[in-house]
């Protein structure tokens, strides 16, 4: 029997075990794991069990409370039981001869089943590669990994080039590469990480290039020309309106105002424009300025536009009053138009279509929850206690989409009708891709509440994702999570490790690790500084 806390099983789940184990012993982590660029996660197969401060019930059995150590950094611990796992292991060498380490480095996807990997991802077709690794940066910087972290920056320096062709998403390659950058700046002081991210940003810059300023959804990384997300005429809102935090930072690191001046004028159309109630619908022209058709949602095409909102706010050290101001208004109307309260007692956001209703939440839609609790301290005094209730109620309704399910792991959608709450109608919606909006709410509403439910919660997560989405070389996706026994989507996406393993650890570990005071996240979980923080002096800021 082995002690570890919650940082080591965390760090435990983040590297593969198929090739040549290493021991680590430092002051996070002791244990055993390996590390191949672009290949994460996998759990070691143990059984754990935590016990949490002020309710020492185990979620297992067999099990005695350990002794917690009083004004420890980490503040839960674990015990496990190691078990034998059986897998064929090959050491690094044998992994050489037959190619397998070196085609990892780099690839954007893991096929965890055949331990394979994927270059083509379906948004960035430009060759762009490498989105695990830069997914990653911050993870492996904040759990202390300090060789693999060199390992991966040693590949963005020697092998992340930008001299590539084809079209690539301006919200995939914003949200997750000059994020990750920049977040991987922010905190190690590495200079190779701001001027791969501002490269990068001049190359995202022709989709601005449209009669509006709002830009098209995909650009060509050769020709500089531009095009669109999807079939149609429209900018999708989540996706223009998720560009504010990255390139205000684009501007500061380069002293070239062009960044901030392109996101300055997307808030000036969509301030400016008739909303209808007040609610942003999803598709905007970029031609005309027009509202293209009238379906509003907090969830997919809408979600991370009102949380750039907020964030905007609070990373400008609450100067940005008009982004303030479009926050809560949004906010306002979409409490008025779109809450609703089923039968059973569940509150939930309806997604808004011309008028009409569609009663169903969406599991991109559940990170509100989060956002409206980091919202709600600086509301109206009447709204204050309001909003964290709303926060809540919200959180408990996506814990019930997991709760209800057989694998206890949440579908993409869950509708609210026929009698049915918090439950997928069809099969086309009750899959799980290893999204992580579910944790991250737990996240927002134990560090403002320290309700201990929200761990409880988050410990069912680990232990689902441990029994229906483990596999030999990683973790993967699931078709069906009311299946007792789902098949798996052979496939581990980049945001996996860059969100839903870094939300459940910082909801393990201390308030004042990332604290909101001095830190936002991006919408792909990567932390960007509050601009009182002195960004020449940021190197190893971790607290």
């Amino acid at each position: 029997m082995l002690g570890f806390s919650w940082l080591d099983l965390l760090q435990a789940l983040c590297y593969p075990s198929h090739c040549e184990f290493r021991v680590c012993s430092g002051p996070v982590m002791s244990g055993k794991y390996c590390f191949a660029a672009d290949v994460c996660p996998v759990w070691l197969s143990q059984t754990f069990h935590p016990f949490f401060p002020g309710d020492p019930r185990s979620l297992g059995e067999g099990i005695d409370v350990p002794l917690r150590a009083e004004n420890s950094t980490v503040s839960y611990s674990l015990q496990f039981f190691h078990t034998a796992w059986p897998l064929s292991r090959l050491n690094k060498d044998q992994d050489k001869q037959i190619g397998r380490i070196d085609v990892y480095l780099g690839r954007n996807n893991l096929q965890p089943r055949q331990m394979n990997t994927r270059k083509f991802h379906p948004m960035l077709s430009c060759g762009l590669s490498g989105a695990t690794i830069i997914d990653s940066l911050d993870t492996l910087y904040l759990m202390e990994l300090k060789d693999e972290f060199q390992e991966a920056k040693a590949w963005v320096q020697d092998s992340f080039h930008l001299n590539v062709s084809g079209e690539a998403s301006l919200f995939e390659v914003n949200i997750r590469y000059i994020g990750g950058l920049l977040s991987a700046f922010y905190l190690t002081g590495e200079e190779v990480f701001r001027v791969k991210a501002i490269k990068l940003g001049e190359k995202l810059l022709p989709a601005f290039n449209t009669p509006t300023g709002i830009p098209k959804g995909v650009v060509n990384f050769k020709s500089g020309s531009w095009g669109w997300a999807t079939a149609g005429s429209s900018s999708i809102l989540a996706e223009f309106g998720s560009l504010h935090l990255e390139f205000l930072h684009l501007t500061e690191l380069s002293g070239n105002p062009v960044f901030a001046e392109k996101v300055k004028n997307i808030r000036k159309v969509l301030r400016e424009i008739d909303k209808p109630f007040g609610l942003y619908p999803n598709f905007l022209s970029p031609v005309s300025g027009n509202w293209v058709q009238h379906h509003v949602s907090v969830g997919g095409l809408g979600d991370s536009f009102y949380e750039y909102l907020i964030k905007s706010w609070l990373m400008s050290a609450k100067t940005d009053t008009e982004a303030k101001n479009m926050y809560y208004e949004a906010l306002e109307a979409i409490d008025t138009y779109l809450v609703n309260v089923s039968p059973g007692g569940l509150t939930y956001i309806a997604e808004w279509r011309g008028g009409v209703l569609d009663h169903k939440m969406g599991h991109l839609a559940c990170f509100s929850g989060g956002m409206i609790a980091l919202g709600a301290e600086d509301a109206k005094e009447d709204k204050k206690a309001y909003y964290r209730e709303l926060a809540a109620q919200i959180t408990r309704t996506c814990h019930e989409s997991y709760a209800r399910s057989d694998t206890k792991l949440g579908p993409e959608a869950f509708w609210f009708n026929s009698g049915r709450e918090a439950v997928a109608t069809q099969l086309s919606e009750s899959y799980y891709i290893l999204r992580p909006e579910v944790v991250e709410s737990y996240m927002y509403l134990w560090r403002q509440t320290h309700d201990p439910i929200y761990r409880e919660w988050g410990w069912e997560v680990v232990m689902a994702l441990e029994k229906h989405c483990r596999t030999e070389a990683g973790f993967s996706g699931i078709q069906d999570v009311y299946s007792s026994n789902p098949n798996h989507d052979n496939r581990q996406q980049s945001f996996f490790l860059a969100e839903t393993l870094k939300y459940l650890y910082l909801l393990f570990s201390e308030d004042n690790m990332l604290s909101p005071e001095d830190w936002v996240f991006n919408t792909e979980a990567h932390p960007l500084p509050v601009n009182h923080l002195d960004s020449s002096s940021m190197a190893g800021h971790r607290h």
